[in-house]
């Protein structure tokens, strides 16, 4: 039904609420398939809202239910800066026959409670080889996660 680019609102105000530790709580990617069923963007809540619509990627290849854990969760700015940001790793399925139209960031330490969705413009694949998310570098002003 569609997918929007976004920080989810829930993930807003738990942030200042303090729930989201990016040293410490762990972080996962889960891909939405290509004729999702649901809308996600700023009002997800949950990876449940995913998976309750049965919008995952099925298992495939290196891609199992959950998606992917976030590698080398950076946080950059601090002192004096006037915008921080938080930086993952690209993401790799291997040996993958997917189709995609997005995905859900999710603090799998807290509940499964959303973080971000990415919408990926268009449906993006692979057969049976690898399937790339390329996270933005910090600093590029189209960082996944910035707060200015």
């Amino acid at each position: 039904m569609g997918i929007t680019t976004a920080l989810c609102n829930t993930f807003k105000q738990e942030l200042l609420q303090g729930i989201h530790a990016f040293g410490t709580d762990t972080f996962k990617l889960a891909l939405i398939k290509s004729g999702e069923s649901g809308t996600y963007g700023p009002a997800t809540t949950n990876y449940s809202d995913v998976t309750g619509n049965s919008d995952e990627i099925g298992n495939t290849g290196s891609y199992s239910a959950g998606g992917a854990t976030l590698a080398n969760v950076a946080v950059t700015g601090g002192s004096g800066a006037s915008t921080a940001f938080v930086d993952f790793d690209n993401v790799q399925f291997t040996s993958a026959t997917i189709d995609a139209n997005g995905a859900i960031i999710y603090n799998s330490s807290d509940s499964n409670k959303a973080v971000a969705i990415i919408d990926f413009g268009s449906t993006q694949s692979s057969d049976a080889g690898t399937f790339t998310v390329t996270m933005p570098a910090p600093g590029t002003g189209t960082a996944i996660i910035r707060i200015a």
